[in-house]
């Protein structure tokens, strides 16, 4: 075994005791989490926490809670945009409004909300589309800091033309602009949007079903997931739906070769949305 081979080695076995150390001292379960994405993620926190190893990351986390919330916060944090492939949007509205709007009531569940884009995305969709007076939106993420700042609403006005963009480009009706107010540097998003939304934390690792959705959302969240882990999310999603719900997933990921495949039916096979049939 050469040096690089030993170095790679002895950091996979660090990798393994903060993982571990993590979900003994906080029941925080990463140790399904995909390898690659993760070790690049807890690289990124070592040069934020000034640590030269990831022991050391691992002797901070540990002892210090702050610094256990920027490292869930740092894995967490998926690069998501406000009206993210807006081809998606685009479907939703033409594929997925009309069957929401058979229902009195609206139960949706963004499992993974990060830091919220998503969520606001949706309630402004839901918004335009007249149906937000009888939705219930549920924003979970692992975090409590990641699920505080999706409370917020809050996101940086340089990120607004992009957000602009896509908001045009995925259906949007109105300004973007008419739904926020610019603050600090910030776009504060309205209130109004929040009226029906509940932001909690929820680990798809290790918590069970919450309640029955007709929708429900979990996108570019299991790409960063192993595949033992990302069968258990295709089961928890399946057990949260009622029956004829939608699941919505990233464009990187599918219901292919998933243990519940079948039990589902394509409404936009390319833009990941898929009904439950079974």
């Amino acid at each position: 075994m050469n040096e690089r081979d030993d170095d790679i080695r002895l950091e996979e076995i660090e990798i393994e005791l903060l993982l571990e150390g993590l979900y003994q001292r906080y029941g925080v379960d990463l140790r399904d989490y995909a390898r690659a994405s993760l070790r690049r993620r807890l690289r990124q926190c070592m040069q934020y926490e000034q640590v030269a190893t990831i022991s050391g990351l691992q002797e901070k986390a540990l002892h210090d809670t702050e610094c256990l919330e920027r490292l869930l916060l740092q894995l967490a944090s998926n690069s998501v945009a406000m009206f993210h492939d807006p081809k998606f949007y685009l479907a939703f509205r033409a594929k997925v409004i009309p069957q929401l709007r058979t229902y009195p009531f609206v139960r949706i569940w963004h499992a993974g909300c990060t830091t919220g884009e998503e969520v606001y995305s949706m309630a402004i969709l839901l918004e335009e589309e007249g149906l937000y007076s009888r939705c219930r939106i549920y924003a979970t993420d692992l975090s409590h800091e990641v699920v505080r700042r999706a409370k917020e609403g809050a996101f940086p006005l340089a990120a607004v033309r992009e957000y602009t963009g896509n908001y045009l480009h995925a259906g949007g009706k109105r300004l973007l602009s008419d739904y926020y107010a610019a603050h600090e540097g910030k776009a504060v998003f309205s209130s109004a949007l929040r009226r029906n939304v509940i932001f909690s934390e929820h680990n798809l690792v290790t918590d069970s079903s919450f309640n029955e959705f007709q929708v429900v959302l979990c996108r570019n969240v299991m790409i960063y997931f192993n595949q033992r882990l990302q069968e258990r999310v295709h089961e928890l999603i399946y057990e949260s739906l009622n029956m004829f719900g939608i699941v919505g997933l990233g464009s990187r990921e599918s219901l292919r070769l998933s243990p519940r495949e079948a039990f589902y039916e394509a409404v936009d096979g390319q833009h990941r949305l898929y009904r439950k049939v079974m």
